[in-house]
């Protein structure tokens, strides 16, 4: 597999309220980039990124599932997050990982509340932000007012970076292209609000846009990249991921105009304990040692236990000897995966932008930093801000003998879900679980340790179960 330089990387991940078509989009892009032969359709169940038999049974996102394409010369990491509110800590999980989020709105639907959240949260972290309308081509649908209203609630630097065309059958650049007909709106006014914009980040360019009235695109990819970083500007695109509209566009933007590791904010990273810490920046350099941080882990039944992390700085090769936070002894990478879904594909190597994962480590944990260097220990992630739990349930087994399992079991699930919590109080001889969604009815036929497994991974208890006081 080429190894590609960090400039020639993207990181991205797909945020926003369930519903919003991610999956679709992840799968539209896949195919258009030649990953996959033809989309996947959730309603079927055969989509790269809901993999699980869960997600299948019920059409929505459980985790956050971690795809990779390869475009005009760019590798482009897309991490496809879940919507839904019981399942949202894994999706802010993810976030550290990219330098762009896209949130994705649903055309029908409009603003969500999963939507407002996300832009705070992704704001709160610096990333660039990106607004994907998608289902453009659905009936009933109000584009304008739905412009109109992202730009009441999020602000006026939400442009539109371009417009739908016939019907919603096709987009018409509105960066690029100076000119050109829509369903709604003026292309030209569109591309002068976003060079008006762009051009106000730097001054020198701004005195040569007003007085020649022009400049020419390869002039605005560095200030573009600026108005992101300060969100200055947040890109308002167009979208159908059912009829393709828009999704041969919408990567060429992500090649073009998304920030690479070495454009974007960095990540919030702390070297120090307490008042003592300090913020250090990590360097998109291949040639460093090596920086980088676990995002999500995975309990395979087959493989055990698998570590995602985003790789900062240095290079991941097979045999790298690593550390896990403070941890005094190291593991060696027996290989190193790019991930595709549900699929490992194996690679020589990961630079700063990759995401990538680690198999058959059982000290790795969710947040930890890896790194090749004994100078390097008390390192951290920034903590992210997680919902609270709201909903409890006090378990216990069917039948004796069954704790450990069931001990173990949901264990195994809290080292996968950041909001899960199990707790003992041993006064009254009870285990407790938290969630952020609460109870529904369950399953027939379910054994005690499968129901314990579905109360965690879908925030709802399916095993024999009391109400915590």
């Amino acid at each position: 597999m080429p190894r590609f330089s960090p400039e020639a990387i993207r990181a991205i991940a797909l945020v926003g309220h369930g519903g919003a078509g991610k999956t679709t989009l992840t799968e539209a892009l896949l195919a258009k980039a030649g990953a996959i032969a033809s989309p996947g359709s959730v309603e079927k169940g055969t989509t790269v990124c809901d993999f699980d038999p869960l997600e299948k049974q019920y059409q929505h996102s459980l985790n956050a599932s971690v795809v990779h394409l390869h475009h005009r010369n760019t590798r482009v990491h897309i991490v496809d997050t879940p919507g839904l509110p019981d399942f949202i800590g894994r999706a802010i999980g993810a976030l550290p990982a990219v330098e762009t989020a896209a949130i994705v709105v649903n055309a029908q639907n409009g603003i969500e509340m999963i939507t407002s959240r996300m832009m705070q949260w992704v704001a709160k972290r610096n990333l660039c932000r990106i607004i994907v309308v998608n289902k453009i081509d659905a009936e009933n649908v109000d584009l304008p007012g739905l412009l109109a209203r992202i730009q009441a609630a999020f602000g006026r630097e939400c442009l539109p970076i371009n417009l739908p065309a016939d019907g919603g059958k096709r987009v018409v650049d509105c960066f690029f292209n100076p000119s050109g007909a829509s369903d709604f709106s003026s292309v030209e006014e569109a591309h002068s609000a976003l060079v008006d914009q762009v051009v106000e980040v730097d001054e020198e360019l701004m005195a040569k846009y007003l007085e020649q009235g022009e400049v020419a695109p390869g002039e605005l990819h560095a200030p573009f990249e600026k108005a992101l970083r300060e969100g200055h500007l947040v890109p308002v695109f167009f979208v159908s991921a059912r009829n393709g509209a828009g999704v041969a566009e919408l990567l060429e933007v992500f090649v073009e105009l998304m920030p690479n590791p070495t454009e974007g904010n960095p990540p919030q990273l702390l070297k120090g304990e307490g008042a003592k810490a300090e913020p250090i920046r990590p360097e998109p350099d291949p040639k460093k040692h090596v920086l980088a941080h676990v995002f999500k882990v995975v309990i395979d039944p087959f493989v055990g236990k698998i570590g995602v992390f985003r790789v900062h700085q240095g290079t991941i090769t097979k045999d790298t000897q690593l550390f896990i936070g403070d941890g005094r002894k190291p593991f060696k990478v027996g290989h190193a995966y790019l991930l595709q879904g549900k699929d490992s594909v194996e690679t020589d190597a990961l630079v700063p932008g990759d995401v990538g994962a680690v198999a058959k480590v059982d000290e790795i944990h969710f947040d930890a930093v890896l790194h090749d260097s004994h100078d390097e220990d008390h390192i951290r992630l920034v903590p992210l801000e997680f919902p609270t739990p709201m909903h409890s349930l006090a378990i216990e087994p069917k039948r004796r003998g069954d704790e450990q399992k069931i001990s173990e079991t949901l264990h195994k699930l809290a080292a996968e879900d950041p909001t899960f919590r199990i707790e003992h109080h041993a006064v009254v001889n009870e285990t407790v679980i938290s969630g952020l969604g609460g109870p529904s009815p369950p399953a027939p036929k379910a054994t005690t340790a499968t129901r314990s497994r579905r109360a965690a991974r879908d925030s709802s208890a399916r095993c024999s179960s009391k109400s915590s006081p």
